[in-house]
């Protein structure tokens, strides 16, 4: 049962090779799974509109230029469709299950968001809430080839009390299919059930003492025959890629990895240009716009690791509802409309990623004044993936260095290749959703010093460098 939302927003027919990078992967199976549909009548208007030759207006790039037509012999055997369950609960932890969800559906497969609440609004450790699709007892009778569960707490305690879960991810084990769990989910939700018997298994490292000492890891992912589990919120692309890769094979898994501009290297580069102190001598106030359209991930780890920082994070919706359809179907719950949020003065603005979503951003008058005077203030603006885009038609990125996927900003900006985070002054950019967790620590970082940093991202278990 998902909460009716139509999107308000198209998907154009054409699009830059490497916006391939911040966007879903855009396969007929992924439309069909994801119930997405092509306005053509909108297309054909927009192509019938003039081109605006006023500087420095830069066009978006469009979100579907260039999907890869497939081969007939790919057409004769498609691949089938994995249907996996992502439960969740009060408590859950957002980036885990955002990422898993997003992830999974990049890669083709059919994800169901289960709630094991009596509602389907369910609220994150971080304070993030979501919309689930479904219920976990309208899914008793479904088969899954791949159960997987965020961690989080209390939302591991709440999967573990679900005994219509119990039950599903028991026979799901029983009968030799995938099943997996990350953070805390292991050690409170799994090993109480029973599932991990003679399974090599990691965890979250505050829970890494509940498992048998025999057979606890501490890889940052270890999949032990059909059981995968990992870390935590750090760790999540890797674990999530690791369920692609045995869905769907290693060269799936790859082309996830590249899309989403997955760094294997283990450096987390970051250019500084300009430098200026941020730090405040009160709670930093965080205003994250958001659209129909916007990147999930960018959303849910900007919201959580500010607040592990404790920052004040306010998320603002743009459209006339609080409630956004994201990237990859997920729909997440705004705390307030934008012109309620544009009452009080913001020491930091943060643009989602998203092409469609940075259209609509870019359209909303308020949040264009709301820049401008936070350009004009000599206050901290910044955005993550395509949403530079936006600052670079309104003007924000004069003079300044930026970072964000190939072809979104324009050839003659001061684009700096090879960063993930970009600081110029009180400017910052991020180049892909899979620098997300990068980006945020470095906005910490600099409102509030290494050291916290340093502590959020032990507590995600993300590797960060010492000085």
């Amino acid at each position: 049962m998902r909460t009716s939302i139509t999107p308000l927003y198209f998907i154009p027919t054409t699009l830059p090779k490497s916006d391939n990078h911040c966007l879903a992967s855009l396969s007929t199976r992924s439309f069909r799974a994801l119930g997405f549909r092509v306005f053509a009548a909108a297309v054909s208007e927009q192509r019938k509109t003039p081109s605006i030759s006023k500087p420095p207006k830069i066009p978006f790039p469009s979100p579907t230029a260039s999907i890869p037509t497939p081969s007939p012999a790919a057409n004769e055997n498609p691949p089938k469709t994995k249907k996996v369950l992502v439960p969740i609960g009060f408590g859950s932890e957002e980036m885990e299950a955002v990422i898993l969800v997003d992830v999974l559906r990049r890669a083709g497969a059919e994800v169901t968001l289960a709630s094991v609440e009596q509602r389907l609004e369910v609220e994150f450790s971080g304070g993030t809430r979501l919309v689930a699709d479904a219920f976990a007892s309208a899914c008793s009778d479904q088969i899954f080839d791949l159960i997987a569960l965020p961690g989080g707490m209390p939302g591991s305690a709440r999967l573990r009390d679900c005994k219509i879960l119990q039950k599903m991810t028991s026979k799901q084990a029983e009968e030799k299919r995938l099943y997996g769990a990350i953070c805390a989910a292991p050690a409170v939700t799994l090993l109480p059930w029973g599932l991990l018997r003679k399974k090599k298994t990691t965890c979250h490292p505050a829970f890494i003492d509940k498992l048998p000492t025999f057979w606890a890891v501490k890889s940052n992912n270890q999949v032990s025959g059909e059981l995968t589990t990992s870390r935590g919120p750090g760790t999540s692309f890797e674990f999530a890629i690791s369920l692609v890769s045995q869905l769907y094979g290693e060269t799936a898994a790859k082309e996830i990895k590249d899309s989403l501009l997955v760094n294997d290297s283990g450096s987390h580069k970051k250019e500084e240009f300009n430098e200026v102190q941020w730090s405040l001598d009160h709670t930093p106030q965080v205003l994250l716009p958001v659209a129909n359209g916007c990147e999930g991930i960018d959303i849910v780890t900007t919201i959580d690791i500010l607040r592990r920082a404790k920052a004040s994070v306010v998320v603002a919706s743009v459209e006339k509802s609080t409630q956004i359809l994201a990237s990859q179907g997920i729909i997440l719950v705004a705390d307030k409309l934008i012109n309620a949020a544009a009452e009080i003065t913001y020491d930091l603005i943060i643009l989602p990623g998203g092409v469609g979503g940075a259209e609509r951003l870019h359209k909303s008058r308020v949040l264009r004044k709301l820049l401008k005077e936070q350009q004009i203030g000599g206050r901290i603006f910044g955005a993550m993936c395509s949403s530079s885009a936006i600052l670079q038609r309104q003007g924000l990125l004069k003079d300044k260095k930026a970072t964000a996927p190939e072809s979104v900003l324009s050839k003659e900006s001061n684009v700096v290749d090879g960063a993930q985070v970009v600081i110029d002054g009180k400017v910052i950019a991020n180049k892909g959703l899979a620098s997300a967790t990068d980006f945020g620590l470095a906005i910490v970082g600099k409102l509030f010093g290494h050291s916290r940093a340093r502590s959020v991202a032990e507590g995600l278990v993300f590797e960060y460098p010492r000085a």
